[in-house]
Formats: structure tokens, C-alpha cells, sequence
């Protein structure tokens, strides 16, 4: 089973960003952490790379429920989610939680990494429908 779900889309990478803020708003996800790699590539070890975007989606319902039935889920919070050029497009991807969540909890926590991975897939499905 893949670690991602994930699409590659062909609009510019900063429309990529945003579309894929405005996809996981729409599916119950809020942008808690934005870190451009780019960026900190540069600054930190002075190295140029393509741009490359990782958000930390976070639905704060599921969240809270999650850490209510697991407190250790904290460790694999928010949800990221990657934007980077590929020679075809640019791809987003998002973690699935389904494969992250199971290795911590019991099944109330599968139960909410269920519902999280829909809610991701759809975003994702929607960034890929909608690309302009």
C-alpha cells in the first residue's frame, strides 16, 4: 500500500499552492504550517533546488479526537502535504494517514485515520479536477 495519495497537475507551482489550500479548506482542513524547502535549503546549507512546499493540514475536529483516543498521535500531526515540480507538472501529495495512524493506535484511531484519508483523497481528487 503507498504511503501517499497523491496527483500531479500542470499549473504553475504557486497556483499548485494555493488551489491545494483552497482543496483542503473545502474537505474540513486548515494550514497550520507552511515551510518552503527552497528557502531553507538556501538559507541553511546554501543549496539551490526546485521549489518544493510542505503544508501541515490539520482538521481540528478529527484531531481533537484523535488525541482524545491517543495521545501519542501528537507525534504524527499535522497531516503534510508536499508541492514540488516534476518534470510533467507538479505534484501534490499528501500522507496517508490510514498507513501512518495504524502504527500507533487501536481501532478508534484507525477509525478517525479512515476518515481523515477520505477527506485528504477528496481534496487531492479536487485539486487534480479542477487544475483551471
Amino acid at each position: 500500500m503507498a504511503l501517499d495519495i497523491s496527483a500531479t497537475v500542470t499549473m504553475p507551482f504557486a497556483d499548485a499552492v494555493e488551489a491545494t489550500r483552497r482543496a483542503l479548506a473545502n474537505h474540513g482542513f486548515g494550514v497550520i504550517t507552511e515551510i518552503d524547502m527552497q528557502q531553507a535549503f538556501r538559507e541553511k546549507i546554501g543549496e539551490e533546488s526546485g521549489p518544493y512546499t510542505i503544508l501541515g493540514a490539520c482538521n481540528p475536529r478529527l484531531a481533537f479526537e484523535a488525541t482524545r483516543s491517543e495521545a501519542n498521535v501528537g507525534l504524527l500531526l499535522p497531516c503534510n502535504v508536499i508541492v514540488h515540480e516534476v518534470a510533467d507538472g507538479v505534484r501534490v501529495a499528501a500522507v496517508d494517514p490510514e498507513q501512518l495512524l495504524g502504527l500507533i493506535g487501536g481501532a478508534e484511531l484507525r477509525q478517525a485515520a479512515a476518515e481523515v484519508r477520505k477527506n485528504l483523497a477528496a481534496a487531492i481528487d479536487e485539486l487534480a479536477r479542477d487544475q483551471g
